[in-house]
Order: C-alpha cells, then sequence, then structure tokens
C-alpha cells in the first residue's frame, strides 16, 4: 500500500463537485486524510471565477494506470469536457500529485507531480495535511518547502467547507 495524495480543484458549482469527488474517493479508497479548502484566484485562465482548491490522500495498492484513469472518469462523470481548452473553467480537476515515494514517469504519469513546487494552491494543503512528510525527489518536507515558498501574486485564503455532515475546513 502506498500514500497517494491527489489535489482537487473546481471553479464551477465548487461546493457540489468537490463534495461529488471526496465522496467518490472515500468510497473508492476508504480512509482519508483532506486538507483544508482554499479558495484561490485562477492562475492562467481569461474566466476570472475563483476555484476551491484542496488535498486529499489515502492508501492505495493501484497502479499510478489505474489511479489516474480513475481520476479521468471521474472528471468526465462530473460534466469535465475533454475538448474543453487547458485554461477553460472546469467541474472537477483532480490530479496525482504523489504515489509513495515514486519518481519519474510511471504509466505515462509524471511523479511527483511538479505542480506541487509552482502553485500555492497546491503546497499549501499539502504542507498543511502533511507537513512532515518528505517530497519523494528534493527529500525537503512539504512544511519547510512552504515556509520557503515565493507565492508571488498567488491569492489563496481558507473557506469553511462542510462534507459528509461535518466541518472539514474553518476559514481563516
Amino acid at each position: 500500500m502506498a500514500l497517494v495524495t491527489v489535489s482537487i480543484g473546481s471553479n464551477i458549482e465548487r461546493d457540489r463537485h468537490v463534495r461529488a469527488c471526496l465522496d467518490a474517493l472515500a468510497e473508492t479508497f476508504g480512509d482519508l486524510a483532506i486538507s483544508r479548502v482554499f479558495e484561490s484566484e485562477p492562475v492562467g485562465f481569461e474566466d476570472g471565477r475563483n476555484f476551491y482548491n484542496l488535498v486529499a490522500a489515502f492508501e492505495s495498492d493501484w497502479s499510478v494506470g489505474e489511479l489516474q484513469a480513475w481520476c479521468k472518469r471521474l472528471e468526465f462523470a462530473n460534466g469535465r469536457r475533454k475538448e474543453s481548452p487547458k485554461f477553460s473553467p472546469r467541474t472537477l480537476d483532480i490530479d496525482l500529485l504523489t504515489v509513495g515515494e515514486l519518481t519519474g514517469e510511471h504509466d505515462g504519469v509524471a511523479l511527483p507531480r511538479d505542480e506541487i513546487h509552482h502553485h500555492a494552491f497546491v503546497l499549501q494543503p499539502m504542507a498543511e495535511l502533511l507537513p512532515e512528510v518528505r517530497h519523494p525527489e528534493s527529500g525537503e518536507t512539504y512544511a519547510a518547502q512552504w515556509a520557503s515558498f515565493e507565492a508571488g501574486d498567488q491569492r489563496l485564503w481558507a473557506v469553511e467547507f462542510r462534507w459528509a455532515g461535518r466541518l472539514i475546513s474553518r476559514a481563516d
């Protein structure tokens, strides 16, 4: 079993799609560790709708290819369209960040995902959820990476969010 981390994002019917994603993850993989939910301004998008972003972690013995295919099926089941331009609004975006200690390309997926180093909306939730876990390539803890991260113009803030009848995220 490997610890799998995924980033989850939505800027169309955000509450509904984030909850649907968490429901599907819990139903498929069992217990989840979940970061706070952050609202963030879009990075690289012309449509100015803010995103909800978070990170979830769970144990799995699935291959990288199986995990990736499952994530894509979930996106499409939640209204994501294959033909949508890269930087366009989306109902659900779920990306594999890490699968255990794997590095390099596995089943066509580069691990760990490069976005961990470049986007506050990925690194901050990762650092809060797994502060003492070390990045598989750099060996730095996620807390240390976040402490030295230069966010520039990437603005994000924690929001209150409920899932499965409980408060999983509080606003700052």
